[in-house]
């Protein structure tokens, strides 16, 4: 069995502590979790891990935010791997920070990345991983706050809170959607 985990977010040093690249944040924990280091590939950073008898294949898109469906639809078809076992991972401004969802479908909610998705894929029904960052910005902000770093106080917060997302990644592949749903998104509102 193979999945198909993506991380959303901007390649540059200047984006790399930005609320937009929590996908990447996590998606790299997972990566020192298991001990192993992204390759540059077509459209993407990539990495390769097992996990109970499954096979993660893991993507850091290269082409922007923006454009992070052709790098979705690339490596579905490459790989082979079905809609139903693709997971996205991305950054949230309804979510409170830290607070982390996992969903079987929805709509982009105005993100562009998942709105590019949508569009190349040509469905709402892949699973994503949405984390909180928060919305405390003024009205017309919103790029600038994304695209702003995580506060001091935020990133010594966020080792647990990215840890607790690499536990949701690995139980969506090993119990599937349902089951982490009930058990990951009830875990998260008694916070």
């Amino acid at each position: 069995m193979k999945y198909l985990i993506v991380g959303l977010g901007n390649i540059g040093s200047e984006y790399v502590d930005t609320r937009h690249n929590v996908g990447f944040m996590i998606l790299n924990r997972l990566m020192e979790r298991f001990g192993v280091s992204p390759e540059q590939n077509r459209h993407a950073f990539t990495a390769k891990i097992k996990h109970r008898g499954k096979t993660l294949f893991l993507v850091l898109p290269t082409t922007y935010m923006n454009l992070s469906g052709k790098a979705v639809r690339y490596y579905m078809q490459q790989e082979k791997i079905p809609l139903e076992n693709i997971l996205v991972v991305t950054d949230d401004l309804a979510l409170p920070f830290g607070s982390c969802r996992i969903k079987p479908k929805g709509s982009d909610g105005g993100h562009n990345g998942l709105k590019n998705i949508q569009e190349l894929l040509g469905t709402t029904k892949y699973s994503r991983m949405r984390f909180g960052v928060g919305n405390d910005f003024p009205s017309g902000s919103q790029v600038d706050y994304v695209l702003s770093d995580f506060t001091d106080e935020e990133f010594e917060a966020m080792p647990p809170i990215l840890d607790e997302c690499v536990e949701g990644i690995l139980s969506f592949v090993s119990v599937g959607i349902a089951h982490t749903m009930n058990s990951f998104n009830q875990k998260k509102k008694g916070e």
